[in-house]
């Protein structure tokens, strides 16, 4: 799918007075492609707000230094959304929007969807979605050149941010020349690599690694390796002093585990049931799979949410995925 950038250009350019949104649980490709489409819109002129359903991570608040990024029912309440156009980011689900859901739903002015994930909902929006792309940033980005912006060091940041976790760094395969082109452009702007690095991953907490020794004393392999899987009760997060937003990149762990194809983590939430997050490094396609229970996201990485308690929600995956990883070897694809 190609984005109709002269249309989407002309669809901003009716409106002045936006809100930008995106999914709850917000990573970086959510708040940097956030934090890069209001540097556009403010250079273009426009007034911008950005409301999410959930808080910025205190991990990734560097993307946010000035903390200008809202949180609906708290900073905001949702009656007093004042604005003409509000373009989603990052995603196309309404169970992804949580508390913004609402607001989207009923707003009555312009509405825009910014994405690369597979599969959407009825948001009432035009949608702008490169399934292609390896990151939301950089459709950001790539807008920001369309409209003749220049990105500054914030934006440059946060979108390289985006774009480097949603590729694991540059080593998923949805890494392509271009991403290294335009990741090169953001670091002319100003983005450093490094710094970015160092924020990402070389400020862990104690709590964050106590619940880390957890995931991987945990974690149990099948089919000769090929297939890894762990968990994270709702209790872990007192009893080490880890947040939520911890175990955000936690299945990397096992993702990491020699011979691993497939690997599953099942988060706990704290009002109940299992967030599940799938990685796969062969045919096994995540999407599908996070399809079947009402999740989506890319062929290598994907989530979904299952009610339940941990033994229910894991006689009802790990079935599906053994099924797929198994057709997969059979079938030889890269398994």
């Amino acid at each position: 799918m190609t984005v109709q950038w002269d249309l989407l250009a002309d669809r901003i350019r009716g409106c002045q007075r936006f809100v930008l949104t995106s999914h709850i649980r917000p990573d970086c490709d959510a708040l940097g492609s956030e934090m890069g489409m209001a540097g556009i819109l403010r250079q273009l002129g426009k007034d911008v707000r950005i409301i999410n359903g959930h808080p910025t991570p205190p991990t990734l608040q560097f993307i946010d230094p000035g903390h200008t990024i809202e949180v609906i029912g708290h900073q905001i309440p949702k009656d007093k959304i004042d604005a003409d156009c509000i373009i989603v980011l990052d995603t196309s689900a309404w169970a992804q929007l949580g508390p913004m859901a609402e607001v989207v739903r009923e707003f009555k002015g312009t509405k825009l969807c910014i994405d690369h994930h597979v599969g959407e909902d009825d948001l009432g929006a035009e949608f702008f979605k490169d399934t292609s792309a390896e990151a939301t940033g950089h459709l950001v980005a790539k807008l920001a050149s369309h409209l003749g912006v220049t990105i500054d060091k914030q934006m440059a940041t946060a979108l390289f941010a985006a774009i480097a976790t949603d590729t694991g760094w540059f080593r998923f395969s949805s890494t392509t020349p271009e991403t290294y082109r335009m990741a090169a452009q953001l670091v002319e702007c100003g983005a450093v690599p490094a710094e970015i690095y160092g924020d990402l991953y070389e400020r862990d907490t104690i709590g964050r690694v106590r619940l880390r020794g957890r995931i991987l004393a945990r974690t149990t392999d099948e089919l000769d390796g090929r297939l890894v899987y762990t968990y994270v009760l709702k209790e872990d997060f007192a009893e080490t002093g880890a947040a939520p937003t911890d175990t955000e990149d936690a299945i990397n762990l096992t993702l990491a585990i020699a011979g691993t194809l497939v690997a599953v983590i099942f988060v706990e939430q704290l009002k109940g049931g299992f967030k599940l997050s799938f990685r796969s490094r062969c045919g096994v396609d995540c999407s599908a799979l996070a399809a079947r229970f009402g999740g989506g996201g890319h062929k290598a990485a994907a989530g979904a949410f299952v009610h339940g308690t941990l033994n229910e929600v894991r006689d009802q995956v790990l079935p599906e995925v053994r099924r797929a990883l198994e057709q997969a070897i059979a079938e030889g694809a890269g398994c």
